[in-house]
């Protein structure tokens, strides 16, 4: 008498491993999307995390390309538990659930590794930083594929890649669809059209940033940088246009990425004051304290509570 082959382990418990995988994923880009809406700084240990989330990668349609990536894990998740959910005497219903989440599961790995792969040379030959929360998500999309792709016994296999192929390719043509404009040709005229500075400069505003422009004092950042733009709005128009900037990007107005990359600047804002740097948005006072100015410190702009 024959005996009845069991189910491999993997086959038992694939669903709730990829429902935890999803979620890992789901709070990790949950908590990103806070953290760009309310435009504070990710806890990194890299600096590398905050340029990615203030490049103009970071924002797709107008929204934090992590609130996207937070609807495909919460996705993923319910399309793993879904059949979890269904009564075990509905075995015809339950079976139904099964089969067409199963391959919605493996099609949305596809996606997402595909979308994750064209983030990653992003990362490595674009943005040029190392963000661990990114490579994180590369690594739990991969870890979903395979988990789809090992967690049930796939009869038709040719059927599998052919779905794979298709996916792949609409993923792929979307994805560069979403970024022909943020990685064109039209991005240095993006610069050149950065935020304008709205905000007035009084005496005091002028007047530092001419004592910082005489100490040899220098600014990096980059035209995309929203706190470049915040410590702009601090000087106000007629200042910011008359204290030393220097663009790191090379796609900005008159880029130096050069002097940038020599001075090994890894965030925005960086200042460089009498020796000494200074990283993030500084307040007018500690720019003045650093540099030693002794003019009038009427200033018109402070920086919004934290």
């Amino acid at each position: 008498m024959s005996r009845r082959r069991s189910t491999p382990w993997i086959h038992r418990w694939s669903r709730p491993l990829i429902g935890g995988v999803a979620l890992i994923g789901a709070l990790g880009t949950a908590y990103l999307t806070v953290v760009k809406l309310t435009g504070g700084s990710a806890a990194c240990p890299t600096s590398g995390c905050e340029q990615v989330l203030s490049s103009p990668y970071a924002t797709v349609f107008g929204l934090p390309l992590t609130l996207f990536g937070f609807l495909a894990y919460a996705g993923m998740g319910l399309m793993a538990v879904a059949p979890l959910a269904i009564n075990p005497n509905q075995k015809e219903t339950q079976l139904k659930v099964e089969n067409w989440t199963w391959l919605l599961l493996f099609a949305g790995a596809v996606a997402m590794v595909v979308f994750s792969a064209y983030l990653m040379y992003l990362l490595a030959f674009k943005i040029q930083v190392l963000c661990l929360y990114c490579l994180a998500s590369a690594l739990l999309t991969v870890t979903l594929l395979v988990l789809t792709m090992i967690g049930r016994d796939w009869r038709d296999i040719g059927q599998l890649f052919f779905t794979a192929i298709v996916v792949g390719m609409i993923a792929l043509i979307a994805t560069l669809g979403v970024y022909a404009q943020a990685s064109g040709p039209n991005t240095a005229t993006t610069g050149a059209t950065e935020i304008a500075v709205t905000t007035d400069s009084g005496a005091a505003e002028v007047a530092l940033a001419q004592h910082l422009k005489q100490v040899g004092a220098k600014m990096y950042g980059a035209w995309w940088c929203p706190h470049c733009q915040e410590q702009k709005q601090l000087f106000g128009k007629t200042a910011a246009s008359q204290f030393p900037y220097i663009e790191c990007d090379p796609n900005g107005q008159n880029p130096q990425p050069d002097l940038c990359q020599t001075a090994g600047i890894e965030s925005y804002p960086t200042w460089e004051i009498n020796g000494k740097t200074y990283s993030g948005t500084q307040s007018l006072e500690e720019l003045a304290n650093a540099s030693g100015y002794n003019g009038p410190r009427s200033f018109k702009n402070s920086l919004p509570a934290s």
